[in-house]
């Protein structure tokens, strides 16, 4: 049977979007539940996966990457993802990698520092990828908002 989150599942989730690092004890004062309950409740939202890590999240500016594209990827052949994927996880400036319908079949994220960041790794690393054909960027100019689905 799948675990389906109930409301305080949804308002822990909620204290942990805003701060990763507040403590249960506090969580559970928040929202008038025990401590025990808070811890229970978390690691049953991990072992479903539901919650997957808590991770920070990077400012990304202020770590010097003031660029960043989202670029589409034509494969010669569809079946050589997997390879493909393996190559670019390689390239630390490659931070999402998504499948997609339509016109491509690969849509990465990438940062660099600067626009001579990004030809090189467009064009020394990603196009030297062998099984990449084609490859379509769009500059990111920032990023309006970014968040987690709702459950």
């Amino acid at each position: 049977m799948e675990f389906a989150p109930d409301e305080f599942d949804k308002r822990i989730i909620e204290q942990l979007e805003q701060d990763g690092r507040k403590a249960f004890s506090l969580i559970a004062q928040d929202l008038g539940i025990s401590n025990t309950m808070v811890h229970q409740r978390v690691h049953k939202l991990m072992d479903t996966g539901i919650i997957k890590s808590i991770a920070p999240i990077l400012d990304e500016k202020k770590l010097g990457y003031d660029w960043a594209s989202f670029t589409g990827l034509t494969l010669d052949k569809d079946h050589d993802s997997v390879r493909i994927i393996e190559a670019l996880q390689a390239i630390p400036e490659v931070t999402e990698c998504y499948y997609i319908t339509g016109a491509f079949t690969l849509f990465i994220r990438i940062v660099a520092k600067n626009h001579e960041h990004m030809r090189r790794i467009l064009y020394d690393q990603i196009d030297n990828i062998q099984g990449i054909s084609k490859t379509d960027s769009i500059m990111e100019l920032g990023c309006a908002f970014r968040r987690n689905a709702r459950i």
